[in-house]
């Protein structure tokens, strides 16, 4: 009853993108135009959706965007999403009234019945300063931000945004001190943008007691401009951080994405995630629901699968359950990027969701 794909990989990981609006204009993301493209959908959507999942087997939910804090209500979203307790599959029950069966209810328990489940934020920490202690209060385990240089000037030239720097770095701690830990600051690697951050990531993760993972571009941008010759690899990026301090590997969990490193002094921590060089898609256990509501079974899928239209036809939660477990099995065994037959996804990043 858990979820499976064809090639056994258990889906855990839920990533909800409750907007693919944002407020800066990233060059490795977006084209510099203004507004969205698919739009959002009623928080009650989006909870209804990771109820059924979570009854499934979900025990870690993403929220991201576009840019998840321009979404008004997102705090009291997230106190919902705590009131879910991941314990078990969903038995066969009818449906009430309102489409919701004792089963998938059965994702709401009491305090003391059943694990936590694992609420995350990813966002480009604009909006952070102010909603770090609130979400905190509301139950968010963990936020990640996104932050592309740590110097103000190249910050502004890849965000697109002046002014950003100040904004970001004041959401990194204000996100520290509410509790919300270990805090990571995402860094995507461009060629000619900002590969001379490496270093200073590396100090500033040790300064901010973060930490820090460098990701290698993947082609999700809206220009559709993405070439290897632009990606900075795993290889480059610990060879030129070795110039600053040497590296010792740490272990990581089975489905991780990231490869984790100390310090060799034990201060600071740095991750890498290399879908170009060393894909990991055989241990993946994630599933996205785009703000729209269609399912996406990899960032690099050609197809969505409309969740929402099945919710909009009147299906109960079992019936949900079942197109789900449909869609799972359609789930591709890895991308192929870099590769000769490699199609580009139907989406950009931004509307689909980090």
């Amino acid at each position: 009853m858990f979820l499976h794909d064809k090639f056994g990989r258990a889906i855990t990981d839920l990533r909800i993108s409750i907007t693919d609006r944002c407020n800066y204009k990233c060059v490795y993301c977006r084209t510099g135009n203004e507004g969205a493209l698919y739009g959002d959908l009623p928080f009650a959507d989006y909870l209804r959706m990771a109820r059924v999942l979570v009854g499934m087997g979900v025990t870690k939910i993403r929220l991201t965007g576009g840019e998840p804090l321009l979404r008004n209500g997102v705090v009291e979203f997230v106190r919902e999403l705590t009131k879910l307790r991941p314990h078990g599959p969903m038995a066969s029950s009818a449906p009430g009234s309102n489409g919701t069966s004792d089963a998938a209810a059965s994702a709401f328990a009491s305090e003391s019945s059943g694990s936590r489940l694992d609420i995350a934020l990813t966002t480009n920490g604009h909006l952070l300063a102010d909603l770090a202690q609130p979400l905190k209060d509301a139950g968010l385990t963990r936020v990640t931000v996104s932050m592309d240089a740590v110097d103000p000037d190249r910050f502004t030239r890849i965000t697109r945004v002046p002014g950003g720097y100040d904004h970001v770095l004041a959401g990194v701690r204000a996100a520290r001190r509410a509790g919300l830990g270990p805090v990571k600051v995402n860094c995507v690697l461009l060629r000619g943008f900002n590969e001379d951050q490496i270093i200073p990531f590396g100090m500033f993760a040790r300064e901010e007691d973060v930490i820090v993972r460098f990701i290698e571009f993947m082609p999700l941008e809206e220009d559709r401009t993405w070439s290897r010759s632009t990606v900075v690899t795993l290889q480059e990026i610990l060879a030129r951080m070795s110039e600053y301090r040497p590296l010792v590997e740490i272990p990581r969990g089975h489905s991780e994405t990231a490869r984790r490193y100390r310090f060799d002094d034990g201060v600071g921590e740095i991750g890498i995630i290399a879908p170009v060089s060393h894909p990991f898609c055989g241990h993946c256990s994630r599933l996205r629901i785009t703000s729209d509501g269609k399912i996406r079974t990899c960032l690099f899928s050609v197809w969505d699968h409309d969740l929402h239209a099945q919710m909009r036809r009147g299906d109960s939660d079992e019936q949900l359950a079942e197109f789900i477990r449909g869609v799972v099995q359609k789930k591709e065994e890895r991308h192929h990027i870099g590769e000769a037959d490699f199609v580009p996804a139907s989406r950009t990043m931004v509307h689909i969701g980090g």
